[in-house]
């Protein structure tokens, strides 16, 4: 018995038919399908096989199972790709460009299990909604808030980054970059970081004694003795040391000054303010990694500012400044000074060549 399939000429609905299912009956000689069954043969006859059945064999078609999973990689891979972009359009703005302050989320790439992410809900709530009576101080990156986290059981200092800063997403995330795997005591501890709702805030250990700077001039502080500015200046020397030995690559700090020297309750230094902060060569037998002048005007070393190569010895510097600064308790740059005392470090220098044993 042969059934065969064919499109009706006659109409152009349904080209496309198929046959669902046969169902076959066994007729007798009158055309009734209440004959009995017919007695079976003692000894059947087999069937002769369909020449065709017999000598195909079944092969596995391996055409289509391949092509089949082909597709489907190719149809994850593109659904990835998609999914990323989409990513990170949305945290970075369109693909290229750099990422702002206004952008939603910001994920640094060097976060650590050691410093936590707040939501800006919960960094209001620690600040009483930013309220200006809790204050601390203002800076380069932003407003300085004193707050409470963890049930108000741990005292904080919250610094926000404000819209005018020069300071952006990329001294953020370096900040978080370092203070996140640093450890030492002469450096600041980062507890937490928030950059939810285009906000980039960071917090820290609450400094009750300030900068090294508000202990020096234009404040109401009492003087330091020279033993505790002795002390602060060692701790700030062994912070720096730490920074440029402490591990495989030398880290410069590239923004060492008063006011990033912290004092904690108990007079002890810390170093901060990591925003600027650069591995430093791979390579040990260089000395210099090239990168464009960043840094505070009176503390950055001259020969770094002139090459755009920065070193060690630029931190050193700094130091340098930093303890002519506690020497004569005064700025760095005063313009209300005559030409040769505007620059503190100048002034310095000048001061040393007069010294004999000093030369």
């Amino acid at each position: 018995m042969w059934v065969a399939i064919h499109p009706s000429p006659n109409t152009e609905t349904y080209h496309d038919a198929y046959l669902n299912g046969l169902e076959a009956f066994k007729v007798s000689a009158d055309r009734s399908l209440a004959s009995p069954n017919p007695e079976r043969s003692e000894y059947p006859q087999p069937r002769p096989a369909s020449p065709v059945i017999q000598n195909k064999k079944k092969t596995v078609p391996y055409g289509p199972i391949i092509g089949g999973v082909g597709g489907g990689l190719v149809l994850l891979t593109v659904l990835g790709l998609v999914v990323f972009l989409r990513t990170r359009v949305k945290h970075f703005g369109k693909f290229g460009d750099k990422p702002t302050k206004s952008t939603k989320t910001c994920q640094p790439p060097l976060l650590s299990d050691r410093c936590r992410r707040f939501s800006l809900i919960e960094v209001k709530i620690a600040t009483c909604e930013f309220d200006e009576k809790c204050i601390i101080g203002k800076g380069g990156f932003g407003t300085v808030y004193k707050g409470y986290i963890d049930n108000t059981k741990t005292v904080v200092a919250i610094k926000r980054l404000k819209s005018s800063s020069k300071q952006g997403f990329h001294e953020f995330r370096t900040e978080i970059g370092f203070l996140s795997k640093l450890r030492h005591v002469q450096l600041v501890y980062l507890i937490v970081y928030c950059d939810d709702e285009g906000e980039m805030i960071l917090v820290y250990d609450y400094m009750p004694n300030g900068t090294l700077r508000e202990h020096l001039y234009k404040n109401n502080n009492p003087p330091l003795s020279w033993k505790r500015r002795l002390d602060i200046c060692i701790g700030a020397a062994k912070g720096l040391q730490y920074l440029h030995a402490g591990a495989n690559r030398a880290i410069i700090h590239q923004d060492v000054k008063s006011p990033n020297i912290l004092l904690d309750e108990n007079w002890v230094t810390k170093l901060s303010d990591f925003g600027l902060s650069k591995l430093g060569p791979k390579d040990r037998t260089k000395d210099h990694v090239s990168t464009v002048g960043k840094g505070t005007i009176g503390y950055m070393d001259p020969e770094y500012y002139k090459r755009r190569q920065i070193t060690e010895n630029s931190d050193v510097y700094s130091y340098g400044v930093v303890l002519l600064e506690v020497l004569y308790a005064r700025p760095v740059i005063n313009l209300g000074l005559p030409d040769k005392q505007v620059n503190l470090a100048e002034l310095g220098s000048h001061v040393i060549k007069r010294v004999p044993y000093m030369r």
